[in-house]
């Protein structure tokens, strides 16, 4: 694993969480929805045990959990990179890779709130990832 690669892993994850958030809310709004009522006439030679909305809430409960997971892993990896990164000495580059892997900034917001130049947050980028150590048990998503 690349240091860069290494480094990602907590806007992957943030992204991941954000996603699973999103789907979350799309199955708590199925699970308090109600169905139309049928006007047909039906036949059923057995009557359901449990109600048609009880999959849908055990899966949004399912899913709250796989999110609380999800956070902790990303608690843990920032945690982490924190300590990666607070290895460096030179102060910019500590800044850049804050601003870029902690808070997923881009270079050009990184440069505004530097008063530099993106080809300058870049090269200082550059200079940081050739100085970062992975460590020897990395956190893996």
């Amino acid at each position: 694993m690349t240091t860069k690669e290494y480094l990602r892993q907590a806007y992957l994850l943030d992204q991941r969480i954000n996603l699973d958030i999103k789907e979350k809310e799309d199955l708590r709004k199925m699970a308090y929805s109600l169905s139309a009522p049928s006007l047909e006439e039906r036949v059923q030679k057995s009557a359901p045990n449990e109600a048609t909305y009880t999959r849908t809430i055990e899966k949004l409960i399912d899913m709250e959990h796989k999110i609380d997971a999800e956070i902790d892993l990303l608690v843990d990896l920032r945690k982490q990179i924190h300590g990666v990164i607070d290895q460096l000495e030179d102060p910019n580059s500590k800044m850049v890779l804050r601003c870029r892997y902690i808070h997923n900034m881009s270079f050009a917001q990184i440069g505004d709130q530097l008063y530099v130049d993106k080809r300058t947050v870049m090269r200082w980028h550059d200079a940081a990832l050739a100085q970062v150590k992975v460590p020897e048990n990395p956190i893996v998503i």
